[in-house]
């Protein structure tokens, strides 16, 4: 276990001695804007460094026995290969989180990074080689989108690998699963959110529209812990969806991401906009208002306008399915219960925000919300020391945090016998 840690310490430091190169790769190739980019490789190198220390701290058991002939030893070992398969929105990050863990516990890797990004992959690849983890630990497999399905399949159903996880869409997770299933692999599945972004009349107004624009608008909408749907509450409604148009128009500048101005690139690509148009068109047919922008953007391709409606209704589609876009619907809700109704209706809970002030308030919606994450009074809250993970359809299992490395370990009882 030193030498891991040894080895995934040593990942790190080259990742932070090239991380400029490597934000530059992601901005490439997804679009995000260099900031962004430049969060995300700190971000992604901070998972080698946590796992690097948490190799050496994979503790077994003594447990008492009732029979005094014998005794119980309780002994932590890798599940053995590990297939990863990562989304094209966090294309360093991803990967790190789940092969950090995973190299830490023993185990070997075989990645299959998103077809629109694998460059960012193969970037770690080339550093893992040069920290000296051994040839055939950390393993690459780029593939076109046409034989994306064909790989995954194979490698959810090859019985020499061990374990399986997953970021992405909750459709292509139940896929996985399906095919995980016949050779019974342990899975962790991280998939689809519907965050809802809860206003209460108690709130700081000023501090909940920063937060809707930090949670909503980062990488453009495309991260699964974005805000999908905002609730606020009637008695500040109107001052909420104010100040926050007047934030969005001010703050947010779209352009290419390697513009030091640009807070917002592109979309992944013209089917990601037509589902942000889609989502538009149906609720402006059902009578919701856009506030501000509500178009393709003057420059054109995939560039799109961070957009604002009100008057949404919770039969409308973007309050029914994941945007993955610039899009923010606001709902006026009256009550608590209302509210907490609303934000559970999903059958997905992955993230879920609310601002408010009053501390009964807090603790209850809290603990009401089904969701695996909750920012109260906070916006963005990844972060590698906290367990990240969804409820319901959102998946399995937990990433980063003292809990990410026990999905790479199996627990073998040892049996003592005949003292």
């Amino acid at each position: 276990s030193q030498e891991r840690s040894m080895r995934l310490r040593r990942w790190y430091e080259l990742m932070m001695e090239n991380k400029e190169e490597l934000a530059k790769i992601i901005t490439a190739e997804n679009g995000k804007p260099l900031k962004e980019a430049q969060g995300e490789i700190l971000y992604s190198a901070s998972f080698l460094e946590w796992f690097a220390e948490e190799a050496r701290r994979v503790y077994g058991d003594i447990v008492p026995a009732s029979a005094n002939d014998r005794r119980i030893l309780v002994l932590k070992q890798p599940v053995g290969v590990a297939a990863v398969i990562t989304p094209w929105n966090f294309p360093s990050a991803m990967i790190t989180r789940k092969v950090g863990a995973a190299l830490a516990a023993g185990c070997t890797v075989v990645v299959k990074p998103a077809e629109d990004t694998p460059l960012s992959a193969l970037a770690l690849g080339e550093l893992a080689n040069q920290a000296g983890i051994p040839a055939g630990v950390y393993n690459v497999v780029p593939c076109s989108r046409q034989q994306a399905a064909a790989v995954g399949e194979v490698l959810c159903t090859d019985p020499l690998v061990a374990k399986i996880s997953f970021t992405g869409s909750t459709a292509t997770g139940k896929i996985l699963l399906k095919h995980a299933a016949g050779t019974v692999k342990r899975v962790s599945m991280e998939l689809g959110g519907h965050a809802p972004f809860i206003v209460f009349d108690s709130a700081d107004v000023d501090r909940a529209v920063a937060g809707a624009l930090a949670s909503k608008y980062r990488n453009s909408g495309q991260t699964c812990v974005c805000t999908n749907r905002f609730l606020v509450q009637k008695g500040i409604h109107d001052k909420f969806v104010e100040k926050f148009a007047k934030a969005i128009e001010k703050e947010l500048h779209v352009g290419s991401g390697f513009d030091a101005k640009t807070t917002q690139g592109p979309l992944i690509n013209e089917k990601a906009v037509e589902k942000v148009e889609r989502h538009i068109s149906d609720a402006v047919s059902q009578g919701a208002c856009i506030v501000t922008g509500g178009k393709r953007h003057s420059l054109g391709k995939n560039f799109f306008e961070p957009t604002l409606l009100s008057n949404v209704t919770t039969k409308m589609l973007c309050t029914q399915e994941e945007t993955f876009g610039p899009l923010a619907p606001v709902i006026k809700f009256e009550t608590e219960a209302e509210a907490v109704a609303i934000a559970n209706a999903a059958d997905v809970g992955l993230a879920g925000y609310f601002y408010s002030q009053d501390p009964a308030q807090i603790w209850r919606v809290a603990e009401q919300l089904e969701v695996g994450m909750v920012g109260v009074n906070e916006g963005i809250v990844s972060a590698v020391e906290s367990p990240f993970g969804g409820v319901k359809q959102s998946g399995l299992g937990r990433e980063g945090s003292k809990y990410g490395i026990d999905e790479y370990l199996e627990i073998k009882y040892v049996c003592f016998g005949g003292l």
